[in-house]
């Protein structure tokens, strides 16, 4: 590819890492290469396991943790792993055709980057590089400088009728 585009999936609904690792399968079926990461998630779902089967690259950045869940934690500290994460990203993306950041959103909503920081890592993708955005609650100004934004809105969910997450369904 020679002009790699910025998609987000974002939104209330469940699905958006489905639609990511989706695209990755994609990408990976026509023999690009393919990098996924994610932040602020402990627990990796079954379709990590996948992904590297198809030679995915996993990073997973587990030290971002999620300041709703880890109300205590030291948010400078988060700020500082969340920018290293950024600046580690920045580098070996150019290595990659398809990279997706799994819960980049939530980064930009708690504040352990700004939107200006996560606008200006955008800008400093390699040209060829297709990105991939996921999280809910994703800001006007990202929004403005994807190429292609889908929101995945919540209808009806079992967790409403008290019914837990299933493993291999939702995770």
């Amino acid at each position: 590819m020679k002009n790699g585009l910025i998609h987000i999936y974002t939104g209330d609904g469940k699905g958006k890492t489905t639609a990511a690792v989706g695209l990755a399968v994609r990408a990976r079926g026509r023999a690009k290469r393919v990098l996924f990461s994610q932040f602020m998630k402990a627990v990796t779902g079954g379709e990590i396991a996948m992904l590297e089967k198809l030679q995915v690259r996993i990073l997973s950045f587990k030290e971002v943790l999620s300041p709703y869940f880890h109300p205590g934690a030291d948010l400078g500290a988060l700020r500082e792993k969340a920018l290293g994460a950024l600046e580690q990203l920045s580098v070996i993306m150019t290595g990659y055709d398809l990279v997706v950041l799994d819960e980049f959103m939530h980064l930009v909503r708690h504040g352990l980057i700004m939107e200006d920081e996560a606008l200006a890592f955008l800008k400093r993708k390699p040209a060829a590089v297709e990105i991939v955005l996921t999280g809910r609650d994703a800001p006007g100004p990202l929004i403005e400088a994807a190429d292609y934004v889908t929101e995945m809105k919540a209808i009806k969910h079992p967790l409403n009728k008290g019914i837990k997450a299933r493993e291999g369904i939702e995770f």
